[in-house]
């Protein structure tokens, strides 16, 4: 064995999710160098595959920085060695070395045994409490609290092809692209969406007021009175849009069914937010029947929760918007739980925002006509995603079409 080498090994379908594939080539991007040592290729569709390698490098750091590398993809020292923890010093202080976490399924080698982290998230650390581990943000970290530091320990499996049948995602981390061919794909989600709710799956949506703009509300009103939503999280731009469309059939003031402008429209933007105030709360200005319509009206009769998250650019913020961000993410994460699919509409901020809340394993479609929007989500970790480069008010209502022909 070569003084900077080390055995490594990895399990699972190597070769048709091309994990080994990305190994290698992790490898190769570093200058290192490998050798593969065992390698079982499963012979069945659903028979996984196993690889053992000698990577090696030029000197102890670079080796480090290959391993750290290519364990991100699944690969682990030949030999189980327990993971290491370190006491946090004070409340929101990590360790120094604390292990930074990916959106993979990630387990810990603890008390002799393999223990798999819950609450799964990007850039975040991993807190032990007896023989359960969690994945952690840095406001939640709590002193004396047991963190985990190094890889050493530490196993991550990436997403593998799906093994059903060949559908809209099965080959994840595919990059976006505009010359796709909108009514197949708009059928391939609707098929998802059917399915993932028959299924017993949770669907969320992230929109952006795009979704009022295009004039494509009501196709997600639609789809929330259809079931198709579980959650809704957003801020207050949709909402305000939302509301002003439903009650005066105008949007910043422009009418949405023949985009000519109202009559001193440019109030119309203030007079909504003061009319939600004036109600006190979206939901008791449905109670009150002063909103009959619309996304947020849908959201409320059907109980879909929804969270608006602040920003610094908002008016008024509406009652409704969460103002503290801490605070906003921490709501957002409620409905993110256990989410099988999640939609991303047109808003960019919001949206990588969501994506660094998901496990890699969660469906991801995200939806803008703008191409940077789409790869910037991707480049952001949440490689998952499947981009779709399309105008959302003519892409929606026909996902909701081919909902309709589903039923």
């Amino acid at each position: 064995m070569k003084k900077y080498s080390q055995e490594v090994e990895v399990n699972g379908h190597l070769i048709d999710s091309m994990i080994l594939t990305k190994i290698f080539d992790k490898i190769m991007n570093r200058g290192g160098e490998f050798e593969i040592l065992d390698l079982k290729v499963g012979k069945k569709k659903k028979d996984p595959s196993y690889a053992k390698l000698l990577v090696s490098g030029k000197n102890a750091k670079h080796l480090d920085e290959i391993t750290d590398d290519i364990h991100r993809e699944g690969a682990m020292p030949h030999n189980e060695k327990q993971v290491k923890l370190k006491k946090a010093s004070k409340n929101m202080v990590m360790p120094d070395n604390f292990y930074s976490t990916t959106n993979n399924d990630t387990w810990i080698f603890h008390n002799k045994s393999w223990i798999y982290v819950e609450n799964q998230m990007m850039d975040k650390c991993i807190v032990v409490k007896k023989n359960r581990a969690f994945c952690v943000p840095i406001r939640d970290i709590k002193k004396g609290d047991l963190i985990v530091v190094d890889e050493i320990g530490v196993k991550v499996s990436p997403p593998q092809r799906p093994r059903e049948q060949a559908n809209i995602f099965a080959f994840m981390g595919s990059s976006s692209s505009s010359e796709r061919p909108t009514q197949h794909i708009a059928k391939k989600v609707a098929q998802d969406i059917v399915q993932t709710t028959k299924n017993g799956g949770k669907i969320v949506v992230v929109g952006g007021p795009a979704i009022v703009h295009t004039g494509t509300a009501n196709s997600l009103a639609a789809l929330i009175k259809q079931g198709y939503v579980h959650g809704l999280l957003a801020g207050n731009a949709l909402a305000v849009h939302d509301i002003e469309y439903a009650t005066m059939g105008t949007s910043l003031g422009m009418y949405v069914h023949d985009a000519t402008l109202a009559k001193k429209g440019h109030r119309n933007h203030m007079d909504t937010i003061n009319a939600v105030f004036k109600a006190g709360s979206i939901p008791k200005m449905v109670q009150q029947k002063k909103l009959r319509s619309g996304i947020f009206y849908e959201c409320v009769k059907n109980k879909i929760p929804f969270v608006l998250a602040s920003s610094i650019r908002d008016d008024g913020p509406l009652p409704d918007v969460i103002t503290d961000v801490a605070l906003a993410q921490r709501e957002y994460k409620k409905i993110l739980k256990d989410a099988s699919m999640v939609i991303m509409i047109s808003t960019m901020l919001h949206s990588i925002a969501t994506g660094n809340m998901l496990p890699s394993n969660v469906k991801v479609v995200v939806i803008d006509i703008n191409q940077p929007t789409v790869t910037k989500l991707m480049d952001r970790g949440t490689w998952q995603a499947l981009g779709i480069v399309s105008d959302v008010g003519a892409f929606l209502p026909l996902v909701a079409q081919e909902i309709k022909k589903l039923k």
